[in-house]
Parts: C-alpha cells; structure tokens; sequence
C-alpha cells in the first residue's frame, strides 16, 4: 500500500458520519439507488437503510460506479422495522413528503443523529413513513413540478446536512467507533482478503496501524491454512 493511499482512506474514514443515514422505501430503479449510493458516499455517510418491494430488489452495482464498496446497505422488512430500528438508536427521522405539515427542509437540524427517508419513484413515501415520522421536509419548488427525481432531491437534501455539519465542526473530529473504523480500513484496504475470511468464516488479520499494511501476512496465511484446511 502506498502511503498516499493510506492516507485517502484515513482521512476519508476520519469524516465518516456515524450517525446520518438514508432509509429508503420501497425504491426500485438501480440508477436511482446507484445515484444515492454515490451521494451517501460523497457527504461521509458510512451506512444507509432499504427496504424493498416484494419481487423487486435489483442489483445495482454496475451503476454505482464502485461506491457501494466503501458505503453499506442493510435491508429491512418493513418500514416500520427499518424506522423503529433507527429510532431506538436515537435517530429522528426526516420523511420526504408533502403534507401539510411539512417544513422547508432547510429548517430541521441535520446536526442530531437523523435519518432522511426517501420514497419510491411512483408513489413517494408510504403510509407508514408517513405516520412514523418525526418530521416531514419538503424542498420548494418554483416551477410547474411538483418534485424533483428522487435522487436529485437526496443530493439537495444531503448537501444542506453536510453544510451544518460542516458549520459545527463534526467532519473535524471522528464518528466512528474504534472498532468499525479498522474493520472498514482492512476492507476498503484489502477486499480480496477481507472477502476470504468471510468466505471462510476467520477473523480478519491484524494490520499495522501506522501503515495499514497486514502483520506477517505469510505466517498469518500459514495459521489459517493449517487450522482450517481451507486452501488446498
């Protein structure tokens, strides 16, 4: 590993927000999804939330232009799941909806630990979304539409929750805990091993944490070998 990469992958996991996330109901269009991956990504989001239609999950890898290798998705069953999940970990939630009493989505804080829910292509937000959240944010329009493409309307969204975390300081100081932040750095650092060991079901090697680099990789390879006899 080169120190110049090594030091792309600590500076971009130090700003990683640990607590803003998307949640997305029901969305199917992989380029949509491929589009709020990349968003995710961009503002330093490390997780983000889907629940799919029945029948309708799809891949969207080939979209996404490699970022759905440093952002992770969870699904859920239900939307319900999905928001009580977030909540209980102290989550507000922001549901993208037009109702009347939505709030221009410049006037929540985007501060607090929070979820931006966003709905599918054709119908928008569901009605459970739409019960369950704390608050519903709108993006004013000034012409003949009523909205903007959903992930048009994320990375507008998104970008104003960067802009007041940005304000306060909080792309300063680390998100992450300990632990998550080094099993994302031997992930995003070394994929093909990192898969191995979950193919496998070994823990992850120990890495150097001045150079991110594997500590004694052949004898570790030697270990695995020997009491797995997982490599022929």
């Amino acid at each position: 590993m080169t120190p110049e990469r090594y030091k792309r992958l600590r500076e971009t996991l130090d700003r990683r927000q640990s607590d803003l996330t998307i949640l997305t109901d029901q969305m199917h269009k992989p380029r949509n999804i491929a589009a709020l991956i990349r968003t995710a990504d961009a503002v330093g989001i490390a997780d983000v939330h889907m629940v799919w239609s029945a029948g309708a999950r799809r891949p969207y890898k080939g979209t996404a232009l490699g970022s759905q290798r440093w952002v992770k998705a969870h699904t859920h069953d239900s939307m319900a799941d999905g928001i009580n999940g977030l909540r209980q970990q102290g989550y507000q939630i922001y549901a993208a909806h037009l109702s009347e009493q939505a709030v221009n989505f410049r006037s929540v804080d985007y501060t607090r630990p929070c979820a931006v829910v966003l709905g599918n292509e054709k119908q928008g937000v569901g009605a459970v979304a739409e019960s369950l959240a704390d608050e519903h944010i709108i993006i004013p329009m000034m012409g003949m539409v009523e909205s903007y493409n959903v992930s048009v309307a994320a990375a507008i969204i998104l970008a104003e929750a960067q802009r007041q975390r940005e304000a306060v300081g909080q792309y300063n100081r680390v998100s992450l805990t300990d632990d998550v932040y080094w099993q994302l750095f031997f992930e995003w650092a070394h994929p093909q091993v990192a898969q191995f060991c979950r193919e496998k079901g070994v823990a992850y090697p120990g890495i150097c944490r001045d150079s991110g680099e594997i500590i004694e990789p052949a004898a570790w390879y030697r270990d695995v070998r020997a009491e797995s006899g997982a490599l022929k």
